[in-house]
């Protein structure tokens, strides 16, 4: 879905200021006064960096002056508290949230002039606004009032190399940071040393996240000699830097020196085989470990061929991704006698390597030695009907699992009973994805017959897209049983973009079916073609129930 748009004030209409700082903390609750550790330790992970959605900007002031015009002077101490009145806030509040919020200039030297009120301030985020970009030394130099700071969020702001230098300095200062995210700045890279150059000994930084920084090989050395100065390290997040990979002997060096480490991200770093050797030596150092991402590093296929074993090490992985890694059946030889040894895994992504679909009968029969397996990714992987076979009985020994794809195998077409036998064991599936599997009328038959008898109670979203082989009355069948998915949030039966199609007298049972789930909001029918008589059908719906659906019929419906 796409985020909800933000839009300017450009009306020409003079909008009260109260409501500026107002938005950026969205109501959201501020630690109380005995902070906890943070679950700190003991919790810390990463989610995919990205903005959050925001409401709309209501107030621009004027952004000619310099930021620190206004800061020479300062506003009064009266007024400070005026304006944090204003905001519903007070001088104890722990967390300033200003992520996505699209600020001016003159916005940051607004928010700058509350720093001084904020002594107990503990996180600082102004991700995703780029008037930041320049102008973050108005920040920096406020930085040492913040002795409590513990978390600083700089993600997309567009730092120069100025800013970059400028926040350098700065981190001296604080001693007690937890976290620091510079992702998505260019200009960190080829300058890192000028921005962590005054992490010390013992640093208590726990997560550090440099995604797609631009990181030149240089940077990737400096990082390895700074990892023995952040023992205290749980998070590293490099991906999306393709130039580090020339540095993972100076990384996976530094790496031994974080025991504490329990999320190491990789992804798209420009990993070779022997960078899969290098960090397979350092795993013996890294018991902590709960997810390790090493995907999309193309040039990686072959290295776990002799340098998987120490992987094994890795008693607490919960989370192992490796798709698109160009896995080779040897690579996938050696993996079948460690990945049966997580015991404690609970995401597998081995989706688009091409050359498990002939090598992965032994690896896929292992799964079922991984009980507590809640996310299973096995999509494009050129599955063949033995292994696909291998994989729908060893699915059986998986109560624990949530999401499952399949999607791009081909060989499921027609051959969809075997797994469906193994659905009716997966009481706790929530995600099923069988998007583009050649499937046929009497797969989706067997489907909603399997539906029908209540055994995919617990499914929220079904994925059936580009399974252009299957008749209207396979659609009817299943359109009149879909509504026994009672928990089901998102359904998609699109066609392939390079085929449409009218829509049959199914989608009168979809409607009706629809009217008996509570739950649903988007149903995808790209490229299918309502007739005029289906479209009344559709806005008498809209007019009788639900406006909350989203119907996406693509571009052939007007």
């Amino acid at each position: 879905m796409s985020q909800t748009q933000k839009k300017n004030s450009s009306n020409g209409e003079t909008k009260p200021r109260t409501s500026f700082l107002n938005r950026f903390l969205r109501g959201s609750k501020f630690m109380s006064s005995k902070p906890e550790s943070r679950k700190e330790s003991n919790d810390l992970e990463t989610t995919d960096f990205q903005p959050c959605n925001e409401t709309q900007k209501t107030a621009t002031l004027d952004t000619a002056r310099p930021l620190t015009s206004e800061m020479e002077c300062g506003p009064s101490m009266e007024e400070k508290e005026q304006f944090l009145q204003k905001l519903g806030r007070t001088a104890v509040d722990k967390c300033l949230d200003l992520n996505n919020c699209r600020l001016t200039a003159a916005d940051l030297r607004e928010a700058v002039a509350l720093l001084p009120l904020l002594p107990d301030l503990e996180k600082l985020d102004i991700s995703w606004n780029d008037s930041v970009g320049g102008n973050l030394h108005s920040v920096t130099q406020h930085l040492h009032l913040l002795s409590k700071l513990k978390i600083l969020r700089l993600g997309s702001c567009r730092l120069t190399t100025d800013d970059v230098q400028a926040l350098g300095e700065a981190l001296g200062g604080i001693t007690d940071l937890r976290e620091l995210n510079l992702s998505w700045n260019s200009e960190v890279g080829g300058n890192l040393p000028l921005t962590l150059q005054k992490f010390q000994e013992g640093s208590k930084i726990q997560a550090l996240e440099l995604v797609g920084c631009d990181l030149t090989s240089e940077d990737g050395a400096f990082v390895g000699q700074l990892l023995p100065m952040m023992q205290n390290l749980e998070v590293l997040d490099l991906s999306l830097n393709r130039n580090i990979g020339a540095s993972m002997n100076s990384i996976s060096q530094g790496l031994r020196s974080t025991s504490n480490l329990k999320v190491l991200k990789l992804h798209s770093c420009g990993l070779s085989q022997e960078s899969v050797r290098l960090l397979d030596a350092a795993f013996r150092y890294l018991g902590g470990l709960k997810k390790l991402d090493l995907s999309c590093n193309r040039e990686l296929g072959g290295g776990f061929e002799d340098s998987s074993a120490l992987l094994a090490t890795l008693e607490h992985l919960e989370v192992l991704d490796l798709h698109q890694c160009s896995l080779t059946a040897n690579d996938v030889a050696s993996l079948t006698q460690v990945i049966p040894l997580l015991s404690s895994l609970q995401e597998l992504d081995l989706s688009a390597n091409k050359k498990m679909g002939s090598s992965s009968e032994n690896l896929l029969s292992r799964l079922r030695f991984l009980p507590a397996l809640k996310s299973l990714l096995i999509n494009s992987c050129a599955l063949e009907s033995e292994t696909f076979t291998t994989l729908a009985e060893a699915s059986a020994y998986l109560p624990a699992l949530k999401i499952f794809d399949l999607s791009w195998n081909k060989c499921i077409g027609g051959n969809l009973k075997l797994l469906l036998e193994t659905l009716k064991f997966l009481a706790s599936l929530r995600v099923l994805r069988l998007s583009s599997c050649g499937l046929v009328t009497e797969d989706v038959a067997l489907l909603a017959s399997v539906i029908h008898t209540g055994h995919l109670a617990k499914l929220q979203e079904l994925d059936l897209s580009y399974n252009d082989g299957i008749c209207d009355a396979g659609w009817a069948i299943f359109c009149q049983n879909v509504w026994f998915l009672k928990e089901l949030t998102e359904l998609d039966i699109s066609l392939r973009p390079s085929i449409s199609r009218d829509c049959g007298q199914w989608f009168g049972h979809l409607l009706n079916a629809i009217t008996k789930l509570s739950e649903i909001t988007e149903i995808g029918m790209r490229r299918w073609i309502l007739l005029p008589s289906q479209e009344e059908e559709l806005e008498h719906f809209y007019q009788d129930h639900r406006h909350n659906i989203h119907f996406d019929l693509g571009e052939f419906q007007e």
